[in-house]
């Protein structure tokens, strides 16, 4: 019957079939939400955030952001003790493990992972101190979002034997 229908039709059988095909790709991505764009220079908003008494920032006080293709670079502006400490991270969004030195030689292994939405963008890491012939393992986990307020919020997470922390950072452009 179909082959009947197509054959009285002056397209082929098989356009036919592609351009269905076509269409249906088309209605299913349109359905599809894009992912959140984190780029951006963002600063720390204290009066909005809840920094959970965390005693050292591993988010960043400023954060200048590049996100482009599957690679968000991210340069994370700290205070610590001994001044402004400036460390760049590349995490690719493709869900692989990538390595970043931070604080000098130690390495940041990190992955992300984008929500079914596209809405949110879980980034989980694990960085390993050495010191005075002891290991610190610290896990830490950021889900990056963005407000419909144009703010970039980011909940953390961290837990190693100092002690787990938690808070969110509320960061304006």
């Amino acid at each position: 019957m179909l082959q009947n229908l197509f054959s009285k039709m002056t397209i082929s059988p098989k356009r036919a079939m592609l351009a269905s095909l076509g269409l249906l790709t088309i209605t299913l991505f349109s359905f599809v939400h894009p992912a959140a764009n984190f780029s951006g220079n963002w600063t720390l908003n204290e009066s909005k955030s809840n920094l959970g008494g965390v005693r050292f920032n591993m988010v960043g006080g400023k954060l200048d952001v590049t996100q482009a293709d599957a690679l968000l670079t991210i340069v994370r502006h700290t205070q610590g003790p001994n001044g402004e400490n400036n460390v760049t991270e590349k995490v690719t969004l493709d869900g692989k493990e990538n390595q970043n030195k931070v604080f000098g030689e130690t390495i940041k292994k990190s992955t992300a992972k984008w929500s079914d939405d596209g809405s949110s963008l879980t980034i989980s890491s694990v960085i390993v101190f050495e010191r005075d012939g002891n290991s610190t393992e610290i896990k830490s986990s950021e889900v990056w979002k963005l407000g419909s307020d144009g703010t970039l919020s980011i909940d953390f997470s961290s837990s190693s034997s100092f002690g787990d922390a938690k808070g969110t950072y509320v960061f304006t452009k």
